[in-house]
């Protein structure tokens, strides 16, 4: 029967793991960033419009 040695210790999946979420963090910052920097069209003027009273029906 043979053994093999494991070579990794769970300190270093605890590194790699802090690693991978900070990288990703910075990722969606920064993503949330330049969506942020973008001007996207938005209307001049409130848009209004006056509806008259005569028009509604009570629907029961």
């Amino acid at each position: 029967m043979q053994f093999s040695k494991n070579t990794s210790s769970v300190k270093t999946n605890i590194i790699s793991l802090v690693i991978k979420l900070t990288i990703g963090l910075v990722a969606i910052l920064t993503l949330a960033f330049f969506l942020n920097t973008i001007d996207f069209p938005a209307p001049k003027k409130e848009i209004e419009k006056i509806i008259p009273n005569e028009n509604f029906k009570i629907v029961k």
